[in-house]
């Protein structure tokens, strides 16, 4: 489970906050081996008074596990599934509704900052979000899990493109946000539950 930190020039937006403590029934079935949000922080030089926006693809206990020492700080989240999570047996609603939980609902796309844009990516999740970051050396988009690999990720991006090749049907589907990350000319597609990273290659894009 990977979490990322973003250094912009209006502050730090902490994507994903790391795995939460859970019943004993996941925690056999999951075995984490947790590195403290606050640890991994700290190695960065940074501490959690510094993070400025959290922004979570999913409310899901894997995700948002860190959200309670954001205490205060803006949670970014998808309107429908802040209203998911609150219908109960999603997560663990201690890690969602906890003192000082500061929640900013979008329903849909948002540009928060210049260049940091949020687009929905549902699939996993019906509110699920991905964080899109134009950088000088090109965008980056962090994924979550909008899928669970990268090379599931890239089977779109071929079914896409093939598409647009005018290959004969039958084509695998592909998820239809896809189009909507393609505008933005995405270099580089990092993934929660994958340490590999997606890059184009030259026929695609």
């Amino acid at each position: 489970m990977l979490a990322y930190l973003v250094k912009h020039a209006q502050g730090l937006i902490l994507f994903d906050t790391g795995i939460g403590a859970a019943n004993p029934e996941t925690e056999a079935h999951y075995r984490p081996r947790r590195r403290a949000l606050q640890e991994a922080l700290s190695a960065a030089g940074v501490a959690p008074s510094d993070i400025s926006l959290v922004v979570n693809c999913r409310l899901h206990f894997d995700h948002c596990g860190g959200n309670p020492l954001m205490a205060g700080k803006p949670i970014l989240v998808q309107d429908v599934e802040l209203a998911t999570v609150r219908q109960g047996n999603h997560t663990f609603d201690e890690l969602v509704d906890f003192p000082g939980a500061t929640y900013q609902e979008l329903t849909g796309e948002a540009e928060v900052w210049p260049g940091v844009w949020i687009i929905p990516t549902p699939g996993h999740t019906a509110g699920h979000q991905s964080l899109v970051l134009r950088q000088g050396d090109g965008t980056v988009v962090l994924a979550g899990q909008a899928h669970d690999f990268a090379s599931h990720f890239a089977s779109d991006q071929l079914a896409r493109q093939a598409l647009l090749d005018g290959v004969d049907q039958p084509l695998p589907t592909y998820q239809p946000w896809i189009e909507r990350l393609a505008e933005f000319d995405p270099r580089r597609v990092l993934f929660a539950h994958d340490c590999s990273v997606w890059e184009p290659s030259q026929t695609v894009f």
